[in-house]
């Protein structure tokens, strides 16, 4: 996979010695491509016009579908059964415990030792007036991780002539269980992550955030942003509080904390953030069904070797990950997690692009 002929006609292609990993090119009217996997569906590239009208790749990524195997970091995949973190490694379920695979014998992280993020997804394309894409299926089996229930998932990417990336998941599940997904794409909108992001203003539409404890997951306090660093009310830039003497941002080596969009999940799609680069003009707003926002700073990157023999560091991207609080089945008073047998899940998020 050589990512400096990727753009290339939209279409597929195999990549030799990749296990049947596959490569797909979805590009729009105005010349927007998303260059995506059926590899932990991610979403490898987005080429997008800055103010001038010349695109650049505005998302962090490897070089090599090695490299994705090995990924520690999520890079541009869908993370699920449960994204982020619950802790403890057992939840009850209709009182049934399931043991979850825990990362340090602590919590529960991103879907397991084996998630969402490595597994092969069957692709299918389509093409539809005003936008196309692709829609990633996978059937996770019965105690996968530790999860109940055989779920079938769809996750659906569309790329709209409007500029528009909308990400859309659809799950059942023969047993009762727990679900939370998200897409964890590094931006840089920029086009340059040999810097970082520090200087791109940010807007979150949230007045709450989720403290966590030391090992990063939230103790249930929803915490008012304002007079914080957390405070996103109004744009700024990432970096203006970063270096904050704040605990918080201490225990993390930076943002990487939910935002609280609603505390009630009420199913809409509602604006969650926005952001701004000057430099390129580019813009990129958020809408979402779910009912917070992760803001992750790229915090814990260190002389990771990415795309176009760029090596990333601390914050040379950063996370907008829509989902449920995490930690959710700790605490009732956090919008549920737990599908039913035999219901529907449903969830989206559109990230918008254009510039000023």
């Amino acid at each position: 996979m050589d990512v400096n002929s990727i753009n290339q006609p939209a279409g597929s292609r195999e990549i030799p010695g990749a296990g049947g990993m596959r490569v797909y090119t979805i590009e729009n009217i105005q010349g927007t491509k998303l260059v995506v996997s059926d590899f932990g569906a991610a979403a490898i590239s987005l080429f997008v016009a800055d103010r001038t009208g010349k695109k650049e790749d505005v998302l962090l990524g490897y070089q090599t579908p090695e490299e994705y195997l090995q990924d520690e970091f999520y890079m541009g995949t869908v993370v699920g059964r449960y994204a982020n973190r619950i802790s403890g490694d057992t939840v009850v379920i209709e009182n049934n415990p399931y043991k979850l695979f825990t990362k340090d014998g602590t919590y529960h992280h991103h879907g397991g030792k084996v998630g969402f993020n490595k597994k092969q997804f069957g692709a299918c394309e389509f093409h539809q007036v005003g936008k196309s894409g692709i829609v990633f299926t996978y059937t996770s089996p019965h105690l996968e991780e530790g999860f109940p229930g055989e779920l079938k998932l769809e996750v659906i990417y569309t790329l709209g002539d409007d500029n528009s990336w909308t990400v859309e998941y659809k799950a059942i599940s023969d047993k009762t269980t727990i679900i939370n997904l998200t897409q964890h794409a590094y931006f840089n909108l920029a086009g340059d992550p040999a810097n970082a992001i520090d200087a791109h203003e940010l807007q979150i539409n949230a007045e709450q955030f989720l403290p966590v404890n030391d090992t990063q997951v939230p103790t249930g306090i929803l915490a008012d942003v304002k007079g914080t660093p957390f405070d996103f009310t109004s744009s700024k830039p990432i970096g203006k509080d970063i270096h904050a003497d704040d605990a918080q941002l201490k225990l993390s080596n930076g943002y990487d904390h939910s935002f609280v969009l609603e505390t009630t999940h009420s199913d809409q799609l509602k604006k969650a953030a926005a952001v701004y680069e000057p430099t390129t003009g580019r813009v990129m707003e958020v809408f979402t069904t779910e009912p917070s926002v992760h803001l992750y700073t790229g915090n814990f990157l260190k002389d990771v070797q990415g795309k176009n023999k760029v090596v990333y560091q601390p914050r040379a991207g950063f996370c907008l990950e829509t989902q449920h609080f995490p930690n959710a089945p700790r605490h009732d008073h956090f919008p549920s997690t737990v599908l039913k047998a035999g219901e529907k899940f449903y969830s989206k998020t559109v990230f918008n692009f254009s510039t000023r």
